[in-house]
């Protein structure tokens, strides 16, 4: 079986543990792609509470930044993947200098070829007011451009608003 869902949302949105509730009744192998990295205090204590919730039946993978080959090895006809988050790894791509058109690019390839059941989770984060800085501006344009490509070659899309899903394409 093969069926890839993209799951996007601002902050605290309940994109996570909406994602995490669809592998919760999958027979076989969850794996949980964490693209984090604890910079800080405040992350460290997001991750923590990520693990927390998921809890021991989840194969956890911290991958910043090599996703696509992580997902081509990772992904298999009786496994439940999910990549918490893409936004994270496109922030990771640019903070490392690393092109991220060519990098969504290439997950947008392989993403169609993958078996099992994958679930990508990202940040809608050109709702808001345009940032002031050309930084900023740009993170804000490749996130839109990846939930693009994303919700291209996924064969369902969720938007979730204060931890209600609205399907966008099924």
């Amino acid at each position: 079986m093969r069926w890839h869902c993209l799951v996007l949302g601002g902050a605290r949105s309940g994109k996570s543990r909406y994602s995490e509730e669809l592998g919760r009744t999958h027979g076989g192998e969850r794996i949980y792609i964490a693209t984090a990295e604890a910079g800080d205090e405040e992350m460290r204590l997001r991750i923590g509470q990520h693990r927390e919730r998921r809890g021991a039946a989840w194969r956890t993978i911290e991958e910043p930044v090599r996703l696509t080959e992580v997902l081509e090895r990772e992904c298999g006809t009786k496994r439940f993947v999910l990549v918490d988050c893409l936004t994270l790894w496109i922030s990771n791509l640019m903070h490392r200098g690393e092109a991220v058109g060519p990098a969504v690019q290439r997950l947008r390839e392989v993403v169609p070829q993958l078996q099992g059941m994958l679930v990508l989770v990202s940040n809608e984060v050109g709702l808001g007011i345009v940032p002031d800085n050309e930084l900023a501006r740009r993170f804000r344009d490749e996130a839109g451009y990846a939930n693009q490509q994303m919700a291209e070659v996924c064969e369902e899309v969720v938007f979730m608003v204060a931890g209600l899903p609205m399907k966008l394409k099924a």
